[in-house]
């Protein structure tokens, strides 16, 4: 997509503060991080949210969910962390690419507040 933020961050058109990438997913730091550890797992095919992945994307969003815990480690928060998917402007999605925000680093219980 060409006017997708993510689509130019996985082409390098925008710079990142690149964690990982490989042939179908990319990960980087969010640049406006809500914890201590909060990066970004995205996949390089264009889907525009969690309600775009069809029955052809599991083994894409199970790799997504395997690579997020692998940095979280990484990182050192261990098994201690959060995992969301936003869907839509009204569950706070701001770029419409499916991204997976990974959060640790500090005790977040839910809901916020």
């Amino acid at each position: 997509m060409d006017n997708c933020l993510f689509c130019k961050i996985i082409n390098g058109d925008i710079p990142s503060d690149k964690l990982y990438e490989d042939d179908d997913v990319f990960a980087f730091r969010d640049i406006s991080p809500q914890a201590p550890i909060h990066f970004l797992i995205i996949p390089k095919k264009h889907l525009r949210g969690p309600a775009a992945v069809g029955a052809d994307d599991e083994k894409l969003i199970g790799k997504m969910l395997r690579i997020g815990a692998d940095l979280a480690r990484q990182e050192g928060v261990g098994d201690a962390f959060r995992v969301v998917f936003n869907n839509g402007a009204g569950a706070g999605q701001s770029v419409f690419h499916i991204h997976m925000h990974i959060l640790g680093g500090r005790s977040m219980n839910w809901p916020p507040g």
